[in-house]
């Protein structure tokens, strides 16, 4: 028995093509393509008989402007331009991803109540440690960054040759990781560790009265260091003063004391670099006399990163630090290759006011080159990336992603 559908198609005149005509939504509306009310087996069978419905016809060749010249294709058995010839394409062949779970925002902090504004990084406060930097780590956690590296600003008074104040166990420093922890137990807070906030001579050790940086004096004083920043709660404590062997020195003295679960993220790559200034600035810590050059590594180097990587491996680090970032894409990218550990890098206080500079000034797109910057580092083998401006970034990304 014929259904009524099968008998309209049966009684088109003769004259009338044997095709039915499906018109497309207009494309200023959503009304979709009305259903005719068939089986699937009626279709076919109307298919089958020749009744082919009618689809919208493919769009035409777009237009070359007036004057393009007329030559034949070039005889190409691969076009790289293909895969990104549309949004949907360059997103599926995307290589390197950047989320907020990707960044770490660097703190600063102070023993005062108000936020004070860092003049050469817009944007940037010492926070108040008992109320700005709560707010602050709100915001950042409310957009998935739900890492931290805490910076003090210690008392001028504080400060001696030695730096003593690094681990008293009431400093600033364990005093904020334990009210975070309290307030965030899942935070995962990274440390400082370095002499040089609490240095009265602002170098990251111990300074003889020739002027040369004492190396074994200075881990020993780090090791201290890192075990009360761990004593409070934090996740992660972070070498950065590029003495000889005091990553191994501070995985010993950790364990000594029961913190065999912190891990050290090693500022492995740090160079003497000219784009630290405005963080300098940010906790009063430029070196009093000289410089860092006998300690951090020569920018002209490369070859000897991978030394500083294979001590750093062999003594216990768990993530390795490149600093600076963008300058140093070679670093990194040395790095992964050579090392199955996590690679970390700084985007540093440099990085971050040139481009914040450059934005005021419309020179640059501030948002976009941000976002380039950052995957720049990831692309170059990145695993986690220190930014400044990590709350900005992610709001960005958390916009693309609604």
């Amino acid at each position: 028995m014929m259904t009524s559908s099968m008998l309209y198609y049966a009684n088109l005149p003769l004259s009338m093509p044997r095709m039915l005509r499906v018109r497309a939504s207009n494309t200023n509306d959503n009304v979709p393509i009305k259903k005719m009310g068939m089986s699937d087996e009626e279709c076919e069978a109307a298919i089958v008989a020749g009744n082919i419905p009618e689809a919208p016809p493919a769009p035409p060749k777009p237009a070359a402007p007036a004057g393009t010249p007329v030559v034949p294709s070039l005889s190409l058995s691969r076009r790289p331009r293909r895969n990104r010839r549309s949004p949907s394409l360059r997103a599926a062949f995307q290589e390197t991803s950047l989320s907020p779970a990707n960044l770490v925002y660097p703190l600063f902090i102070h023993e005062g109540e108000e936020d004070t504004p860092i003049g050469a990084m817009p944007g940037c406060y010492r926070l108040g440690w008992r109320h700005g930097l709560v707010e602050e780590v709100s915001k950042a956690r409310d957009v998935g960054v739900n890492s931290i590296v805490l910076f003090p600003k210690v008392p001028d008074a504080l400060k001696t040759s030695t730096g003593d104040e690094a681990y008293n166990e009431n400093g600033l420093v364990p005093r904020t990781i334990r009210l975070l922890k309290d307030k965030y137990p899942d935070l995962i807070i990274y440390t400082d560790v370095a002499l040089d906030p609490y240095s009265s001579d602002g170098h990251d050790g111990i300074v003889r009265e020739d002027g040369v940086i004492m190396n074994d004096e200075t881990v020993h004083q780090l090791c201290k260091q890192a075990v009360a920043q761990a004593r409070a709660g934090a996740d992660v404590v972070s070498p950065s003063d590029m003495m000889d062997g005091r990553v191994g020195a501070i995985r010993e003295a950790l364990d000594a004391e029961g913190f065999q679960h912190v891990s050290i993220m090693s500022y492995t790559a740090k160079y003497a670099s000219s784009f630290y200034g405005p963080f300098r600035e940010a906790l009063d810590s430029n070196p009093r006399f000289g410089d860092k050059k006998t300690y951090q590594m020569n920018p002209a180097n490369y070859r000897e990163a991978l030394i500083e990587t294979h001590e750093d491996e062999s003594e216990g680090a768990d993530i390795l630090l490149v600093k600076p970032g963008l300058p140093y894409l070679d670093i990194i990218r040395l790095l992964r290759d050579n090392s199955p550990l996590p690679i970390a890098a700084y985007q540093v206080s440099g990085e971050y006011s040139m481009i914040k500079a450059g934005g005021v000034l419309k020179m640059i797109d501030e948002e976009r080159v941000m976002m380039e910057s950052l995957m720049c580092l990831r692309r170059a083998g990145a695993d986690i990336i220190l930014t400044y401006f990590a709350l900005q970034a992610a709001r960005c990304l958390c916009g693309e992603k609604r």
